[in-house]
């Protein structure tokens, strides 16, 4: 099948499953920037030095974690590991990466080593990862790599990159989601605010994952298959300053077939619901009736239309001379102004003229606001008893505002077995040395306890069994656990050259998305003040660190 069959499939084309050849194909496509030249050039100078230092031989394992959760909350989302297998996958130098290289190092580079480049795969590498989609705490590995240590060094920032935006964004999401409710429809409006094309596709991809229902973003609708939505701007109202510009009135009766003429009945329906809604029929402009009737008539299916307080005349209007013509309207979008009393406002008008034409249907209508609303507007309006339906968002969400970074860090825990230990006299920058592995550690109400990191020569914890669990640097700070469920985190997702785990779906994270953080308790996911999730690790870990701290601490000396 070729790239323009697979691009114009039936399949793809009408949003229904996609064949396991065109996924991959788009996955592909999707992934073209990143590559090995995505990266910093100190990588590049360093694998050089390991290799002239006859390092080419030493394995590493490598953690990739955060120190701390973003936006002040609790807790962060784990995505971009579907981003990191592909890049593996596909992680090759081309023969312009090569020649580029030539050119840009400094010319006492030897020749081999380009050669040795060019040959270069992470088909050595074993990963560890947490699955995709799951709520993760500071401190714990999201990614876990193990390999020939050049090759490990020169994946480290192309899979930060691919983890920090990703985990940030999906974080900022699940935030809103939790803010405006489960009943609340959620649209990422942000492209045009967004940190760069890439930067606006990964926004519509991960806001997607983090709970939101659809975007205003096509080519991430086309890319991912996320619901694509949309009205219409100002400037369509603006550009109609009378009923005169009307060029085409006439919509098809749905049932019949038979055209009428929409501006008679709009007129009409305008003049009885002034005497009806008590507003006079002087603050409708005739430009917006004009506007109105147009995109209905383009659009009689799924008319929403963009409108302020004087405009909910002649929207109500236009939806009953459709409903004449047996079309439901959809219904409004507002974008300036008090948003809480439009609503109320809107959703009154809308009632009234539900009860008195007996269509219960009316007061249904849908309200959509979209006027650059973030975490705390939601909270705001939810205390003021708003009657949205759905949010736009847009600027405060694409582009994290609130915390612009994540912050990941990808730190040598060990070298050829042996552990490493990275000092710092502020303690949440000492990293914990040795390969580990990761239990999630459930009570009896089925939350989500503390995740113990473990040595991972150690044995893993057991349902019922008590375990000790103590904070990494604090010593005064333990607790046993007797957990009632045992869940492993850090799972082989890539091993002998090739992706060795399921690959869900976007929907699938997404869902993955929501079940784990049913897992926390409210207090863990709170806005305001809430309870920091505890990270711990075993009795042997704790002791492990910090006889290594001791061994590595520089003794000072008193004259």
């Amino acid at each position: 099948m070729s790239d323009q069959d697979l691009v114009n499939s039936e399949l793809y084309e009408h949003g229904r499953v996609t064949p396991p050849d065109t996924i991959r194909f788009l996955r592909a496509r999707q992934n073209g920037v990143v590559q090995p030249l995505l990266t910093d050039l100190y990588q590049i100078t360093m694998a050089y030095a390991y290799w002239k230092s006859g390092k080419v031989n030493d394995v590493a394992v490598f953690d990739l974690y955060f120190r701390k959760n973003p936006f002040q909350g609790e807790f962060t989302i784990f995505a971009g590991l579907e981003e990191c297998l592909l890049f593996l996958e596909n992680f090759h130098y081309s023969e312009s990466d090569i020649l580029y290289l030539k050119q840009t190092l400094p010319q006492t580079i030897e020749p081999e080593f380009f050669v040795f480049l060019k040959n270069l795969t992470p088909r050595d590498v074993t990963l560890h990862a947490i699955e995709e989609g799951s709520v993760c705490f500071p401190r714990v590995p999201l990614l876990r790599l193990e390999g020939p240590l050049i090759i490990v060094q020169l994946l480290e920032t192309t899979l930060l990159t691919l983890v920090n935006y990703a985990s940030l964004m999906a974080t900022n999401a699940a935030r809103y989601r939790m803010a405006a409710g489960k009943n609340i429809t959620l649209l990422e409006f942000g492209l045009r605010r967004a940190q760069g094309p890439d930067g606006g596709l990964s926004a519509s991809k991960y806001s997607y994952v983090g709970g939101f229902d659809g975007t205003s973003n096509v080519l991430a609708g086309k890319l991912y298959g996320i619901p694509v939505k949309g009205t219409h701007a100002h400037s369509y109202v603006t550009s109609f300053s009378d009923v005169n510009e009307l060029k085409n009135r006439f919509l098809a009766h749905r049932t019949t077939g038979v055209k009428h003429d929409m501006l008679p009945l709009c007129i009409e329906w305008r003049k009885k619901l002034s005497a009806l809604l008590d507003i006079s029929d002087n603050e409708a402009s005739d430009g917006e009736m004009a506007a109105l009737i147009s995109f209905a008539i383009a659009f009689p299916e799924g008319f929403t239309a963009l409108v302020d307080t004087s405009g909910l005349l002649n929207f109500c209007a236009v939806a009953l001379a459709m409903n004449d013509l047996g079309y439901r309207a959809q219904g409004i979008r507002i974008d300036s102004g008090d948003l809480a009393y439009l609503s109320n406002k809107a959703r009154e008008i809308f009632e009234t003229v539900a009860q008195n034409l007996h269509l219960p249907w009316f007061a249904e209508l849908m309200i959509v606001a979209s006027n650059d609303i973030n975490e705390e507007t939601i909270l705001s309006l939810n205390e003021q008893d708003h009657k949205i339906d759905c949010f736009g968002i847009g600027t405060h969400l694409v582009t994290c505002q609130r915390q612009p970074a994540l912050g990941c860090v990808y730190k040598m825990v060990e070298i050829n077995g042996s552990p490493r230990i990275k000092l710092s006299q502020d303690v949440a920058k000492i990293t914990m040395p040795g390969k580990k592995d990761v239990y999630r550690l459930y009570g009896s109400d089925g939350h989500a306890l503390i995740d113990l990191i473990k040595r991972s020569v150690e044995p893993p914890p057991e349902v019922g069994h008590k375990v000790l669990c103590r904070h990494p640097f604090e010593e005064s700070k333990r607790a046993y656990v007797i957990p009632t469920r045992v869940e492993p985190l850090l799972k082989v997702c890539w091993q002998d050259g090739k992706i060795c785990c399921p690959l869900p779906t976007l929907s699938e994270v997404r869902s993955k998305v929501h079940a784990s953080l049913r897992t926390l308790r409210q207090d863990h996911k709170r806005n305001l003040n809430p309870t920091p999730y505890k990270v711990s690790v075993s009795s042997e870990l704790y002791t492990f660190i910090h006889e290594l701290w001791l061994q590595n601490a520089p003794i000072g000396e008193l004259y």
